[in-house]
């Protein structure tokens, strides 16, 4: 017994109406690739989905292009003239800004202003003050931020220096002399490293030896170690 015949209508149940175009649109795409390898015809199928879902098809002895090309020539209508216009209309409009921005630069330059009558120059006048207030308000932040660097790093180096020059002198960070085990001014550790090419010299501060005979009584005695 076969079945009774059906109905052709929109399916109101989603998720039938999807079920339904899935199995017939695979049955669609098996006729045109039999009808490709049967009769040896140049097929073409496009299928858009409700849910804007693309499928197309094409015989492999040929592409969509010649067979629009081709529908083209046959029918007399021609596919590309709606894009074509589509398309010259976006660069026309392209262009006129294009032109118009260009005006505007060569007008902040101080060019083109014979056609600007009295209050568009005063508009671009405004227009100038504010840009030359907001280019000012950055160079000055760049410039304190720049400072504030320089100081920072100046501080730093004097304190690197004032650093030195206190274990140079065998003071600690309070500026009292450091006492070694003997109950004098500890200079016993070295305090510095230069290097120059090849050769490395190390510069130690040795104990405070005084010498009576000596007229520099009282200077320390700075050696190589």
């Amino acid at each position: 017994m076969g079945r009774g015949k059906i109905e052709i209508k929109r399916i109101e149940n989603p998720t039938n109406r999807q079920v339904t175009y899935s199995k017939r649109r695979g049955g669609i795409f098996k006729k045109a690739r039999e009808l490709t390898v049967l009769c040896d015809a140049e097929v073409s199928l496009i299928m858009i989905s409700s849910t804007g879902k693309f499928c197309e098809y094409c015989s492999p002895s040929t592409t969509q292009k010649k067979i629009f090309d081709r529908y083209q020539q046959v029918s007399g209508i021609n596919l590309w003239n709606t894009q074509y216009e589509k398309m010259q209309g976006h660069l026309n409009k392209l262009k006129v800004d294009n032109n118009k921005l260009r005006k505007e630069i060569r007008q902040r330059m101080g060019e083109d202003l014979n056609d600007l009558e009295t209050e568009e120059m005063r508009g671009l006048e405004q227009n100038l003050e504010s840009s030359l207030k907001v280019v000012r308000e950055r160079k000055y932040h760049v410039i304190n931020t720049q400072t504030e660097t320089y100081k920072k790093k100046l501080r730093s180096l004097h304190e690197a220096h004032g650093n030195l020059l206190a274990a140079l002198e065998g003071r600690d960070e309070n500026g009292d002399y450091m006492t070694g085990d003997n109950g004098g001014p500890d200079y016993e550790p070295a305090i510095g490293m230069a290097n120059r090419g090849s050769h490395i010299f190390a510069f130690r501060a040795q104990p405070y030896q005084p010498n009576l005979h000596d007229p520099s009584y009282g200077i320390h005695d700075l050696r190589l170690a």
